[in-house]
């Protein structure tokens, strides 16, 4: 009797029949988690897929794909199951017991970064680099909405140089000689003359040069600091700049963001990642040395955990979720831990649960700090709450 030849799995193969089951299988974004788990399998890039559609899978990549899938149609979340995300760009490695970094957090970087630019390290032109994954049902909005601001934030900035540039050379020929001098300088750049411009350029420590001052550093404490990716962004985003502390309670977590600092390639002294219950890790000598202290703290109400979905609920850790009957118990002590942390003038940056944020800027103000402000998330609704310990006088 002749043998039955074994199918020939092929790239599309595997996703059609994957986006199929997943479909029947109630899942929200099947094609997403279909590509992922093909990347995660093969090696592949989302965009690699579809040119390499009759590419077959080896049978050790049809073991990882039936076992992700597998994962996948009973609700475990993606970045579970490959090991990995990206936030901000960096490579993050995630894992069970470890909360997955949501794009909120991201903006939350964003936001420290322009205090620390504007407030105590300067300006820095760097570009971020994102890559987009299927976090939630809102991700897209976010990303919509974020698209916008840079493109605002960026017009804004153009204008404003054209400005100076018309101011510096007066009217007429003058300023025009000037602007097109400048975009002459700019295309020399574009060609290979100017400094360099790679991605790789971005996460560089700018060099100083001999007989200048040494660039500002600052410090920021990050309090539950999970997968690290919020303090390693910090560091490498301003690398040599900052300077980060960052302390978990989970001993998982705290293994997790150690092997991420290594993939980073960050060193000790970039990030300084320390276990123990928020600020209990710091060491009486470094009480009042931060710039900032930053925190996502667990603020999902205790009365709200019951509703959420499935994959958060069932497989996420509610140690750094459930944030007490308003979702404010650790922002309490977090705020009353400020003042012993913080420079004067020092900033204390929480996210917070939406219905919540109101309620902990008016906690700040009661306790006596300054500049306080609610701000909303890249989807329009109320997530941070920042706050300055008053200047000294």
């Amino acid at each position: 009797m002749p043998e039955v030849e074994e199918k020939v799995w092929t790239v599309r193969d595997c996703l059609d029949w994957t986006m199929g089951y997943l479909k029947r299988r109630g899942q929200d974004h099947p094609r997403l988690s279909a590509e992922w788990l093909l990347c995660a399998a093969t090696g592949l890039e989302r965009i690699d897929l579809y040119t390499h559609f009759d590419r077959p899978l080896s049978p050790e990549e049809r073991t990882i794909m039936r076992t992700g899938v597998k994962r996948r149609a009973d609700g475990e979340p993606l970045q579970y199951i490959t090991g990995e995300t990206s936030f901000r760009g960096h490579s993050i490695l995630c894992a069970p017991e470890v909360l997955i970094p949501r794009p909120e957090t991201e903006f939350l970087v964003d936001l420290v970064l322009t205090h620390l630019d504007e407030r105590v390290i300067g300006h820095q032109e760097i570009e971020r680099h994102r890559v987009e994954l299927p976090w939630n049902a809102s991700v897209e909005a976010a990303r919509q909405a974020e698209v916008a601001r840079q493109a605002e934030a960026a017009a804004a900035r153009e204008a404003e140089r054209a400005g100076e540039t018309l101011s510096q050379y007066g009217d007429g020929h003058e300023a025009a000689a000037a602007v097109d001098a400048g975009e002459a300088a700019t295309g020399s750049a574009v060609a290979g003359e100017g400094p360099d411009s790679s991605d790789d350029s971005a996460c560089e420590a700018h060099e100083v040069q001999e007989g200048a001052e040494p660039p500002v550093s600052a410090r920021v404490l990050e309090v539950g600091c999970g997968t690290g990716c919020v303090a390693l962004s910090l560091a490498l985003e301003r690398r040599g700049r900052v300077a980060c502390v960052a302390t978990d309670i989970s001993r998982p977590a705290i293994d997790l963001a150690l092997r991420n600092r290594e993939r980073c390639g960050l060193a000790p002294d970039a990030v300084d990642i320390r276990f123990g219950d928020l600020i209990y890790p710091v060491e009486e000598s470094e009480r009042g040395t931060f710039d900032v202290l930053v925190s996502n703290p667990p603020y999902i109400p205790t009365a709200v955990m019951g509703g959420l979905p499935h994959e958060v609920k069932d497989y996420e850790p509610h140690l750094a979720l459930d944030g007490g009957p308003d979702g404010l118990a650790i922002f309490r002590r977090l705020l009353d831990a400020a003042p012993f942390v913080l420079k004067p003038g020092g900033l204390f940056a929480c996210e917070l649960f939406e219905g919540a944020v109101e309620d902990a800027a008016a906690l700040c103000r009661g306790a006596g700090m300054v500049n306080v402000r609610a701000i909303e998330d890249l989807t329009r609704r109320p997530r941070f709450v920042f706050a300055e310990i008053p200047p000294r006088l």
